[in-house]
């Protein structure tokens, strides 16, 4: 589908949208794009008005922000909403995206009807060692540029291909993968990629985490998806939310690492059908909010 383009705040902002009905927003991770998407938009687009957009720092987007926090992204999903005249959406996240989805639900829970996690980041520590070694201070002027040079991109894809040729297939996340790779290529890319991980990332695992706040999505309709091989981030975090939100559901994609969307995009829209479809949208608001606040006794005056 046909990147677009609108100007906000004076970023451009790049995204994709198709289709009628309720909205389903989709929110890409860490280094990718809305490109993510492009094996179940088409389909979700039969039944829905699906919209995803480049995240600031990321695709088509303005990567000279400077703040790339889960906050701000979850804002500018919020100021695209607005300019798009969509009230309120479906938030379905990726990985870092997850973590974007869950923080918009948290500051902006009158635009959230459902959540959808996907793989989702900010449920725990754990994360694959390479994102952490890829957060220590300075590693980003302590890699040569060569490391991310266009010509070794290209012979990586040379190598697939031949696998492909004599019948060896990856799944298709490979591609994704590889593609992210790619574009670390440029500098600007770079810079952003850096900036984002060291706001979600250190050397110890994930930085932020919602669990503590989990309890707030009882009424909030959340579907929780995840691969079941991912050896990015465990499917164990899921498990976790899973517990910790009322009346939430879990759909494992056995067989599947990091990008179920990917690699099951059937399977993944079906999943995506049914939860809607079953589920009523969730009218919060701050006031609800505070209500469950209150019901833990956090807003009791401290002794």
């Amino acid at each position: 589908m046909e990147l677009k383009n609108i100007r906000i705040h004076g970023h451009e902002i790049g995204y994709r949208s198709a289709g009628s009905g309720p909205v389903v927003m989709l929110v890409h991770g860490l280094a990718t794009s809305s490109a993510t998407w492009g094996r179940v938009m088409p389909s979700l687009a039969e039944r829905f008005t699906v919209v995803a957009p480049d995240l600031l720092g990321h695709g088509g987007s303005t990567k000279s922000a400077g703040d790339y926090s889960l906050g701000a992204q979850a804002s500018g999903i919020r100021d695209l909403m607005i300019a798009l005249g969509h009230e309120r959406a479906t938030l379905v996240g990726h990985s870092w995206g997850g973590g974007v989805a869950l923080q918009f639900a948290y500051q902006f829970p009158g635009r959230c009807e459902r959540l959808v996690l996907v793989d989702s980041g900010g449920l725990g520590r754990d994360v694959s060692w390479h994102l952490r070694a890829l957060s220590f201070p300075g590693m980003e002027h302590l890699m040569p540029p060569a490391a991310f040079a266009p010509r070794l991109h290209a012979a990586g894809m040379a190598v697939v291909g031949w696998l492909r040729h004599i019948g060896l297939r990856p799944p298709p996340s490979f591609d994704e993968m590889w593609s992210t790779y790619g574009s670390l290529a440029d500098a600007e890319t770079r810079r952003a990629f850096f900036h984002t991980l060291h706001s979600v990332v250190d050397l110890r695992g994930q930085r932020p985490s919602a669990m503590n706040r989990l309890y707030l999505l009882a009424a909030m309709p959340t579907l929780i998806v995840w691969g079941e091989r991912d050896r990015l981030i465990p499917v164990s975090h899921g498990r976790a939310a899973h517990e910790a939100i009322p009346g939430s559901v879990l759909r494992v994609f056995e067989g599947v690492g990091h990008f179920p969307q990917h690699d099951r995009p059937e399977e993944f829209v079906r999943a995506m059908v049914d939860f809607i479809d079953s589920s009523v949208p969730a009218d919060l608001s701050e006031a609800h909010l505070g209500e469950l606040l209150g019901a833990v006794g956090l807003l009791e005056p401290a002794p």
